[in-house]
């Protein structure tokens, strides 16, 4: 499938739902915390189709919207978010956009582009003009050994470097050594790698797979989000059970390289909530000193993806 940015400012413009939600761009001195990493979609799949591949069923819930967040996220003192292109949508990003355009100063964007197009580097230059910092990727085992044969992946890690935006990986502890190629082969790439590698998602939290998580950090530009607490050890609140991993990354990292995310609407879905988990790094790991919180929830996303 080709991809277009699709870039509707001017259709954004006409579209009322959007334009009168009614969010004032926020002042960085009254921004308080950052979620780095947020799905939304709508109901209206006229305006915004999804293509055959997805189906409604496939939705853990018919919409999330920016106001469907907000309900969650603000009462938290969270301000802005990092949105990031829902998978339904595939290579059509307007709605993250429109979103973003909605609400001037509160989001920043992960798109999703195709690697595979002519116009790459023009389509990912073009949506950082309109706010993206990131480009999500999917790191199966499949695709990640062609990475390292692909001039399209090349291309991409190259260009993110170039223009200091971020791949951002959704991955699986088994494939961390392929990503330590690549970091190795392009060191000025900014790396984001998902929901800590989604260590404890399958079964329990291994050693071995976090000592692959702790390698990348021989890199100076990845980073690792610190989210998706429902899926992940023993899946339940108030997931403390995650604070040895916690503690590891940041004794590895350091504060400054990891960011705490929700991943909402997932993290929503009961049993668990959204105050449980920015409550896990504000409240419950006495480890972290207010520094380490002051860079985990709101200072790293914002140097990564507000700036």
């Amino acid at each position: 499938m080709s991809s277009s940015p699709l870039f509707t400012r001017r259709a954004f413009l006409g579209t009322t739902a959007l334009a009168t939600a009614g969010c004032a761009t926020l002042d960085k001195a009254s921004a308080g915390y950052v979620d780095a990493h947020v799905h939304v979609w709508t109901p209206d799949t006229r305006r915004y189709p999804i293509p055959p591949t997805t189906h409604r069923k496939d939705m853990v819930i018919p919409s999330f919207t920016p106001e469907q967040l907000f309900a969650h996220s603000r009462p938290a003192g969270v301000r802005r978010t990092v949105l990031v292109q829902m998978s339904f949508y595939e290579f059509d990003n307007r709605y993250m956009l429109d979103c973003m355009h909605a609400h001037p100063g509160v989001f920043s964007g992960i798109g999703i582009v195709d690697e595979t197009q002519p116009t790459l580097r023009e389509t990912m230059r073009a949506l950082g003009k309109e706010g993206v910092r990131g480009f999500r990727v999917y790191a199966d085992r499949e695709k990640v050994a062609r990475w390292e044969h692909s001039d399209d992946m090349k291309k991409m890690w190259g260009h993110a470097a170039d223009h200091g935006q971020a791949i951002c990986l959704l991955a699986d502890p088994e494939v961390l050594p392929a990503i330590h190629r690549m970091c190795q082969a392009y060191p000025k790439t900014r790396v984001v790698i998902d929901h800590f590698a989604r260590i404890g998602m399958k079964g329990p939290i291994r050693q071995s797979d976090l000592e692959r998580l702790r390698r990348l950090a021989d890199f100076p530009h990845t980073h690792v989000k610190i989210s998706a607490f429902y899926a992940l050890g023993a899946k339940r609140p108030p997931y403390t059970d995650l604070g040895p991993m916690v503690h590891s990354l940041r004794d590895t990292y350091g504060a400054q390289r990891l960011m705490w995310a929700s991943d909402s609407p997932y993290q929503v879905q009961p049993p668990h909530t959204y105050a449980a988990s920015i409550a896990l790094i504000r409240d419950r790991l006495a480890f972290l000193t207010a520094d380490d919180k002051e860079w985990m929830l709101r200072r790293t996303a914002e140097k990564v993806f507000f700036t």
